[in-house]
């Protein structure tokens, strides 16, 4: 993980802010150690915290919640309908809008209402995992943490170059950050999953798995044409709701399925894990740079191996020929579906519980916290606690 430390901008202002915060004039004690930071956490509107069905932000931010908790800090999560973090818990939407995911109104009232609660919170630093979010950071006189979730290569990147030293941005993977290295990155931290939440599962079936939403950058079809060819059997789940959806699944997804291909809905978690256990392997045949791909390491969790296209993300994730298969082209994907039947599936469990830990992700954002929350104390108008 890197830091690049804030310029004196307007994310810095203490004038912005609606109510000064007691910031911290100490971050250690004195054998070294943090205190206990204070975090304003912001989930997206869609689905609960942890979700019961899709929702790889909210699970990665789930996990997040709980390990911060384990190492002493004091967080404060807003979101939509209801948490079992056991966290503090203020409430924007009483019930998630899920069935308008895409749209923009239900974004913009959870970013204006999250940002009139977050005012309230006594917090040292407010961390938001919403796309609209970003727009209220310079209304607070404290840092705002934003993890981009998606590829910052177009729009996103020139929405967060707009907003400038605003935002302190944290990529999800390196392959992320250098698609526009010029925005104010701060930090790079990997998405974590709790592997005992998963059932490591040694002895796989002979069918292969599909997960994931239905986009077309997501290759459902490409993941049925290889299974086909490899004379497997191909299982998909996933989620089919927004409009571009649904066109890509009757146009390229619903001629494809048949006896040996199945689709059969938007699984729940433990559904999920059931699929992601038994399976031989999952087939992630991206074509776009992925910026991280939870359902790798949920995959490799249960000692999945995963076979996948070498886009984005994917090398940094998947060690190739240990825990999955890397290709460069569709035409090699079934090939590699017979491969990984080879692979030692607890070789993939290990992998995630060293590299993709829910505690590598906590103390890799809370370094990110303190080093920016001990900057702001620094600056000129700042109060001690």
């Amino acid at each position: 993980m890197t830091m690049r430390r804030q310029p004196h901008g307007k994310g810095w202002n203490p004038g912005l802010g609606t109510r000064r915060r007691s910031t911290t004039a100490k971050h250690s004690r004195g054998d070294g150690s943090p205190c206990q930071l204070r975090i304003a956490m912001v989930a997206p509107p869609w689905t609960q915290v942890p979700p019961t069905g899709y929702g790889g932000i909210e699970a990665m931010l789930a996990d997040l919640v709980r390990g911060l908790r384990r190492l002493g800090d004091e967080v404060t999560l807003i979101g939509a309908g209801a948490t079992t973090t056991g966290a503090p818990f203020l409430r924007t939407y009483r019930r998630p809008p899920f069935e308008r995911i895409g749209e923009a109104m239900p974004e913009l009232v959870h970013a204006a209402l999250a940002a009139r609660l977050a005012a309230g919170v006594d917090a040292d630093i407010v961390h938001d995992h919403t796309l609209a979010g970003a727009l209220t950071a310079a209304t607070r006189a404290g840092p705002t943490v934003i993890t981009c979730h998606g590829a910052v290569d177009g729009e996103l990147g020139e929405y967060y170059r707009a907003l400038g030293d605003a935002v302190s941005l944290v990529s999800i993977s390196l392959a992320q950050r250098a698609l526009a290295p010029d925005l104010n990155w701060v930090g790079q931290v990997y998405n974590g999953v709790h592997a005992p939440s998963y059932p490591f599962v040694e002895r796989k079936e002979d069918w292969v798995l599909w997960l994931g939403r239905f986009s077309r950058h997501k290759g459902a079809h490409l993941a049925i044409d290889a299974a086909r060819a490899a004379g497997r059997s191909i299982v998909l789940a996933g989620k089919l709701i927004e409009p571009e959806e649904h066109a890509y699944f009757h146009e390229h997804v619903m001629p494809r399925l048949g006896s040996d291909a199945r689709y059969e809905g938007e699984a729940s978690v433990a559904r999920k894990h059931e699929l992601l256990g038994a399976a031989r392997c999952l087939v992630f045949p991206i074509t776009w740079p992925e910026p991280f791909g939870m359902v790798m390491i949920e995959a490799m969790a249960c000692g999945t191996p995963v076979v996948a296209l070498g886009l984005g993300s994917v090398p940094e994730v998947v060690v190739d020929g240990v825990t999955g298969l890397i290709r460069h082209s569709p035409y090699e994907l079934p090939a590699a579906i017979e491969a990984a039947g080879a692979l030692n599936p607890r070789d993939s469990r290990n992998h995630v519980e060293r590299t993709f830990s829910v505690d590598a992700m906590a103390e890799g954002y809370r370094r990110i916290y303190r080093e920016l929350v001990t900057h702001a104390t620094a600056l000129p108008g700042s109060h001690a606690r």
